[in-house]
């Protein structure tokens, strides 16, 4: 407290007492002990009340050892049960938790990871995939400005994310991999890589590229196979040698009949390979009858061309060209969607064709744009504008129900370029993206699609796509979000399909370490979305006949199912609502390909480099004991204790206010006794 405030008390005090002698000191008529009675309790009362109007403030230290942390991290993936290595898991974890002065020393905790990483429950090394990178740069997260030396249970056999080794560099802790398997290199002929395209076209050829690897000493020669329902179709010799241990074919096979075409790649195993499940690989090519092609007419050039031709066509269903107006007129019967990007005063014949061909598009307008020859040439929407611009942001409309789309990060991407003024569709519409402008939303649309007679439509007011497209490759360290998002607007633009009351969207095939997901769409009879529906999907193992039925479960705007659960083969199902007489069936195949199963032992040699490289050491299984003991051992590592400066006023303490009711009772109840009330 400070002088001032001390005084502030002294007088308060002072106050006090001269009050209560006056009440009750001064020509009172009650009896002397009730006058001091009545005086105690009253001055009480007045000091406390001055004292809380002054509020002086306290200041009071507390002390508190802070233990240095110790993040265990479990590997949970398929590859630690492959390599016989769950036993050297448990001993370790029963160690590590019954080890008392390891946990008097250090704030332990356990994580797993394959897929994801979160909190250790139960391990069941099932996971199919593993991503270390995922894993450091989550528990880097959580430790961030803490002394958290990493215990770090694994193979090193990474499947999915950046790798590990690099992502060390921004690790500010030690990390100390236990290598779970041994560095024994035993002789392997593996199917390192398999590349094709996903869609193929009827009677074309298709790229096939494959790597091959050869661990082993001496020279050897094999047989790589590719085989369709028993067939060969491809057949090649290749030789492998110490130097020479790795071979990459390039070739083609003919798409000679529509659907889905399974193939089986193998390359014949060596005498004495230990493991052989890496030289097979299945892989299979839809093949289509025909593309979607997109016409993109634009009279400048722009970074957004790019862009869309990028995620357009990262669908192989899918080609993309881009004309100038003056060359596109005479081409729009050949292409099912036609964009048209910033039109001016030369799209005016591209116009009228368009009008005569009923063909849908996707106006995409920006600072290049002419709204007075738009607003006179089309009479779907309408802008007055000026020659000023401005920022916008989009802002997904969680409501929107033409088809399914999830957020993908709208609110952090950079704003796009627009010109001043409001945006008027002037038919009917549904708005997919609201427009706002710093952090505010106008209420018109930045990206609505429209349908009207069997012709679809839209119009996005703003360019600066390209933008869109890299700010999502830093969030999800893929194109895969933006993409997917431009590929569910380009397919129900360019798709005349009559709308149904029940849409099912799901892939051909799928391979059994990737997400099996379903996705449908239900509207009521006024085809408006039904969030409140119950959707169920009953699937059919086509060889074992076994029905397994699951639900679907409602996402934003749409109902989905992971089917992860199912094992490889070919399937057959049926998507229905409960209560109403309508339902959906289609088909997929899931290939079976486990990448966890293709390793022979871990990879120490990364394992040691990552430790070296944060300042720890790497130890196997037998070592575990020595592991334990340099943790408890090492001074780098100590408690810490840290002191907490708190200042509380005086108005917060509970105690003086309880003081302030009890006196006033008091002096109620003795007046009430004394009849004095």
């Amino acid at each position: 407290m400070t002088t001032e405030t001390i005084l502030y008390i002294c007088i308060a005090g002072v106050i006090s007492l001269v009050l209560a002698l006056f009440m009750y000191g001064y020509k009172t008529k009650y009896s002397k002990s009730l006058r001091w009675t009545f005086g105690i309790l009253r001055f009480i009362t007045l000091f406390s009340l001055l004292v809380l109007l002054i509020n002086p403030k306290f200041k009071s230290e507390t002390y508190s050892v802070e233990k240095p942390h110790l993040p265990v991290l479990v590997d949970n993936s398929a590859s630690i049960a492959e390599l016989e290595q769950t036993d050297n898991v448990s001993a370790l974890l029963d160690k590590l938790k019954n080890n008392s002065a390891l946990n008097d020393k250090y704030d332990v905790s356990y994580f797993s990871f394959g897929n994801d990483f979160g909190e250790l429950d139960s391990l069941s090394f099932s996971e199919k995939n593993t991503d270390l990178s995922k894993a450091l740069d989550a528990t880097n997260a959580l430790f961030k400005n803490e002394t958290a030396p990493t215990i770090l249970a694994t193979d090193g056999n990474q499947t999915l994310g950046r790798d590990y080794e690099f992502s060390s560099a921004t690790y500010k802790n030690a990390i100390y991999p236990l290598i779970l398997g041994d560095s024994t290199t035993y002789t392997d002929l593996k199917i390192a890589r398999l590349n094709s395209n996903r869609y193929a076209f009827l009677k074309n050829k298709f790229p096939v590229e494959v790597i091959l690897v050869y661990n082993g000493t001496g020279s050897v020669r094999s047989q790589f196979i590719i085989s369709q329902n028993g067939t060969t179709v491809y057949r090649e010799t290749v030789a492998f040698s110490e130097n020479a241990n790795s071979k990459t074919l390039n070739f083609t096979l003919p798409a000679s009949n529509v659907g889905l075409q399974k193939y089986v790649a193998q390359i014949s195993p060596l005498e004495d390979e230990k493991n052989t499940t890496n030289n097979t690989k299945q892989f299979a090519v839809e093949v289509i009858d025909q593309a979607t092609n997109v016409l993109v007419v634009s009279d400048i050039i722009h970074p957004d061309l790019g862009a869309l031709k990028k995620a357009i066509t990262a669908n192989e269903q899918r080609t993309l060209t881009i004309k100038k107006p003056s060359e596109a007129a005479s081409l729009l019967n050949d292409y099912q969607l036609i964009v048209l990007y910033q039109p001016e005063r030369g799209f005016a014949q591209v116009y009228s064709e368009i009008k005569k061909l009923k063909k849908n598009t996707l106006t995409i307008t920006g600072t290049n744009t002419d709204w007075n020859f738009l607003n006179g040439i089309q009479q779907q929407f309408k802008k007055e504008t000026s020659l000023q611009t401005e920022d916008v942001s989009a802002v997904l409309n969680k409501n929107y129900s033409t088809f399914a789309v999830t957020d993908i990060g709208f609110n952090d991407f950079p704003p796009l370029t627009a010109t001043f003024g409001e945006l008027r569709v002037m038919v009917p519409y549904e708005t997919l993206l609201d427009q706002a402008i710093n952090g505010f939303e106008t209420g018109n649309p930045l990206l609505a699609t429209t349908e009207l007679n069997g012709k679809r439509d839209a119009i996005w007011d703003g360019e600066g796509l390209w933008k869109w497209r890299a700010q999502s490759y830093l969030q999800h360290d893929n194109f895969q979000e933006f993409d997917g998002f431009i590929g569910k607007l380009v397919q129900y633009l360019a798709s005349n399909k009559r709308r149904s009351r029940l849409e099912v969207s799901n892939e051909t095939f799928y391979y059994n370490n990737s997400p099996i997901k379903v996705s449908a769409q239900y509207f009521d009879k006024n085809y408006v979305f039904d969030s409140r529906a119950a959707l169920n999907i009953t699937v059919r193992n086509v060889e074992t006949d076994k029905r397994t039925k699951f639900p679907l479960l409602l996402k934003n705007n749409f109902y989905e199912v992971d089917l992860n659960s199912l094992p490889a083969g070919d399937y057959q199902f049926t998507v229905s609502v409960e209560e109403e007489e309508i339902a959906r069936d289609g088909s997929f195949t899931i290939l079976d390909f486990n990448v966890e199963q293709q390793f022979l032992n871990a990879n120490v040699s990364k394992l040691k480099r990552l430790a070296e490289k944060t300042s720890g050491t790497a130890y196997f299984p037998m070592k575990t004991d020595a592991l334990i003991e340099s943790l408890i051992t090492n001074d780098s590592y100590r408690s810490i204790q840290k002191s907490e400066l708190k200042t509380v006023p005086l108005i917060d303490w509970k105690y003086l206010l309880a003081l302030i009711v009890l006196t006033l009772s008091a002096e109620w109840f003795i007046r009430k006794y004394n009849g004095l009330i």
